[in-house]
């Protein structure tokens, strides 16, 4: 049985609205209760990466990432959207920067009892390669973050689609408590087109869609239990969700922490003989996530 409903009627269907097709300023807006989103280092702050330039790259004004304060079903709240039009949603210093910061943050308010719910939503190919290690230390202070929230309340993660979430920033996405995606989102350590560059066509074919998804895709990652919920590409159902998540704790051993559950189930593969996508259905299975 599917986890995402079916619709009853071809009109419900057709009266969705999707998530996907919004731009990250437009996600946030969605996330927050109506009229409650107050956007921080917007546009009109300039906060541009200072490296582009340098690479003949053209800046965006917000780098990329969209910070916003405002209420969650009346709970205070923080939503972080990474742009994924702009330069593949890569990270680099100013726009992972923003991030941290906004958790960082959201941190100091939960610590001085004034909680703070945390909410990425992330599509992104991971580090700004023209940015590398500033890049790549905006998005370890983005997982410190992250693990020290997890003591005071839920962080939510959402990945959508069409980028996906890889790299780093994948990481930062397993270390939230609650994480949901769509079918059509994608979740993995590296992408297929970096996979197929580095060790070749035979070991994946980026450009076979339904093979890709089959591997990496939404409905394959929860039904392995490496995600938390699975939901229609539609804003109310995805809104819904963040919702319902804002009031739990989620599992009570983070997936970062279950490191004996992990090596459990990497034992359960022969690397000598991978099973497909629909075996591994069967050898990791939802049963053995933690509640």
């Amino acid at each position: 049985m599917s986890a995402v409903a079916a619709e009853d009627t071809p009109e419900a269907f057709l009266a969705r609205r999707s998530f996907i097709e919004l731009l990250a300023r437009e996600r946030v807006r969605a996330i927050l209760d109506p009229g409650s989103f107050r956007e921080l280092l917007g546009p009109f702050e300039r906060m541009k990466s200072p490296w582009l330039p340098l690479q003949n790259i053209v800046q965006q004004a917000d780098d990329g990432v969209v910070i916003a304060r405002g209420l969650i079903d009346g709970k205070q709240a923080v939503v972080a959207a990474i742009e994924g039009a702009y330069l593949g949603g890569s990270i680099g210093e100013v726009s992972g920067s923003k991030i941290a910061g906004a958790l960082e943050l959201a941190l100091r308010d939960c610590e001085r009892a004034q909680p703070v719910l945390p909410v990425l939503i992330l599509e992104t190919g991971g580090v700004r390669l023209q940015e590398a290690n500033l890049g790549l230390a905006a998005i370890a202070e983005i997982h410190s973050a992250i693990v020290a929230l997890r003591r005071h309340g839920p962080v939510i993660g959402v990945v959508a689609g069409m980028v996906g979430c890889f790299g780093g920033m994948s990481l930062a996405a397993a270390l939230c408590s609650h994480l949901i995606l769509t079918r059509q989102a994608r979740l993995g350590m590296n992408g297929p087109e970096v996979i197929e560059q580095e060790a070749g066509i035979a070991e994946l074919d980026a450009s076979d869609r339904a093979g890709v998804w089959s591997l990496i895709g939404g409905e394959q990652r929860y039904a392995t239990g490496l995600v938390d919920k699975l939901v229609d590409d539609d804003v109310a159902a995805i809104t819904a969700h963040v919702r319902k998540a804002a009031h739990e704790r989620g599992a009570s051993l983070p997936r970062s922490a279950d490191v004996q559950r992990f090596l459990a189930r990497l034992a359960r593969i022969d690397p000598e003989r991978p099973p497909d996508p629909k075996a591994l259905r069967t050898i990791w299975t939802r049963s053995d996530k933690p509640t």
